[in-house]
């Protein structure tokens, strides 16, 4: 199937509806289909809520039941938490813990009672140092479709690659409407065959849809000097 990101992403943005729909489109895209079971059940979220006690967001309900059960969409880097392991922490439900546990992403508590909250994350520090929340996506839905948008690019089981390139060299691609809050370096650039992000600057990850796309990517890339 054809993507046009560019055209369906501002849309997903301002929408969660019209994100769980992009979401299903990404997943398709790059052959992984979502299927009845790539969600989780209303039980086992019910049963997080008797855990926490709290009610979760309707966007975080809404996408675990849509992907909550599907790691290779959500989970190649970083990890989404399943409902049985969220977790209270600085006063933010817990959601996803970056690969080797040095930032984590979360929902402050205060924003619980919002349909689509906004989204925060923080890096692991020593109890003694005062942890400052860094505002990440200004809704949970938006945060859903980062994730959905970066984690494929590191299945090492499809036709991915990573590198450092200078971000203003890029000819070929189209940037895409930011997803995440300002302040935070991550940029997705498409074209039809592949999706590309840059984060920090330079550092990218590229997933293309076969071999071949994928070495003309490689060819084609200017290297960082």
């Amino acid at each position: 199937m054809t993507l046009d990101l560019a055209r369906d992403l501002p849309a997903a943005l301002a929408d969660r509806a019209a994100a769980w729909r992009l979401i299903a489109d990404l997943a398709a895209f790059w052959g992984a289909p979502l299927i009845p079971d790539s969600g989780c059940t209303d039980a086992e979220l019910d049963a997080a809520e008797a855990r926490l006690g709290l009610r979760l967001p309707a966007a975080l309900r809404e996408a675990y039941r849509l992907i909550g059960n599907r790691p290779d969409l959500t989970s190649n880097q970083d990890t989404l938490l399943p409902p049985d392991k969220l977790y209270l922490d600085q006063d933010c439900l817990v959601y996803r813990v970056e690969n080797q546990s040095c930032a984590y992403w979360g929902i402050p508590l205060a924003a619980l009672d919002q349909d689509d909250p906004p989204t925060v994350a923080w890096p692991d520090v020593a109890p003694s140092v005062q942890v400052e929340l860094t505002p990440w996506t200004a809704g949970f839905s938006a945060e859903c479709l980062g994730i959905l948008l970066a984690e494929p690019l590191f299945d090492d089981s499809a036709f991915v690659d990573g590198a450092e390139v200078d971000p203003n060299d890029l000819t070929g691609w189209t940037e895409l409407p930011r997803v995440h809050a300002p302040g935070v370096d991550t940029r997705f650039f498409a074209r039809l065959d592949a999706l590309l992000m840059i984060q920090e600057g330079a550092w990218l990850a590229v997933r293309a849809v076969d071999e071949e796309a994928l070495d003309a990517i490689c060819d084609e890339l200017p290297a960082a000097p």
